[in-house]
């Protein structure tokens, strides 16, 4: 059945129509079957290189319950760079939370340790962080999610426990766990995050030891979850907060910077291509996940493994793009 139009959110100066989420999730599968298998898995990680590209998993969850899937959409995968998201809500809920006042003007002062602007380098580059003295870009690439991940180790005591949990919360899959044949992986070919780590060291921009925060940081990524999960967990920001439960995480200025973020920085240095061709907030990960966030409204998942040379899932886009186009459900 087509959903009520429940939120705010269908296009500067456009009242939001009720969509046909099944009707759409149909045609965005066609649209998206030519682009299913192409690009290339992340195979400088080897588990990851093990993936089969052929597969590919498509679910939207409505904030009024619903969800629709299509694909592979129950399949597990590596959550990877989509878990920032997460950490950064955690840290920015936290933030708030030290004095009641504006996001990242708490105690621990989150944006005094990382900007967010868009990097137009590599998610992995040193070039930029030596530049800035050891203060990254945003909170999206990976010295900029380092520094996430330790700032809510300092304030959780246990980072990678701390997302999962909210993850598991969110999803309502209490068993949401790590790989941890995919953290060791990882572990062993992470020269490049240890050497962007210990720079930010060197620059005073690490509270904990390099080594334990980043055994916290490669293990959120290798939490396994499906479409379907990942749509869910992203009604958190749907909701501008609002947990499953009912209870609130953040606020609605929190929401607003949040989805901010994502569209400007969640997907590396091609967050201006997404922006043109999607026109949603939007998160992706090596992994081949990438989450999509209507406010108000809807979170869309996709799954394809094979990345354009950006890091990002090629049917990913290519679906995202269907969707929006498809539903008219974009900010612009």
């Amino acid at each position: 059945m087509p959903d009520a139009a429940v939120g705010d959110f269908g296009g500067i100066g456009r009242t939001p129509e009720p969509v046909d989420y099944a009707a759409v999730v149909a045609k965005v599968m066609d649209a998206v079957a030519p682009h299913v298998g192409a690009g290339k898995v992340a195979d400088y990680i080897p588990e990851l290189a093990r993936v089969d590209p052929g597969q590919f998993g498509l679910a939207v969850a409505t904030v009024d319950g619903a969800m629709h899937t299509a694909g592979d959409a129950d399949t597990p995968f590596a959550i990877e760079s989509i878990s920032k998201l997460f950490a950064l809500a955690l840290v920015l809920a936290r933030d708030a939370e030290c004095d009641g006042t504006a996001v990242g003007s708490g105690a621990g002062g989150l944006w005094r340790r990382v900007r967010r602007e868009p990097s137009g380098e590599p998610f992995n580059s040193l070039i930029l962080l030596e530049i800035e003295k050891g203060i990254p870009r945003n909170p999206f690439i990976n010295p900029g999610a380092i520094v996430v991940t330790d700032q809510l180790h300092a304030l959780t005591g246990n980072a990678y426990a701390a997302v999962r949990e909210l993850l598991r919360a969110e999803t309502g899959n209490p068993h949401l766990h790590m790989d941890s044949v995919i953290a060791e992986s990882e572990a062993k070919c992470g020269n490049r995050n240890r050497a962007l780590a210990y720079l930010m060291a060197d620059f005073g921009n690490m509270r904990s030891q390099v080594a334990e925060a980043l055994d916290h940081y490669i293990r959120q990524c290798s939490i396994m979850i499906t479409c379907s999960e990942l749509a869910r967990a992203g009604l958190l920001v749907a909701r501008r907060g609002v947990r499953a439960d009912g209870t609130r995480l953040f606020g609605d200025a929190e929401a607003r910077r949040l989805t901010a973020v994502m569209m400007t920085c969640g997907t590396y240095d091609e967050a201006g291509e997404f922006a043109y061709r999607v026109g949603l907030p939007c998160k992706s990960g090596v992994g081949g996940g990438m989450l999509a966030v209507v406010p108000g409204r809807c979170a869309v998942a996709a799954w394809g493994p094979g990345l354009g040379p950006k890091g990002n899932s090629v049917s990913g886009a290519a679906a995202l793009e269907a969707f929006a186009d498809i539903s008219g459900l974009s900010l612009f």
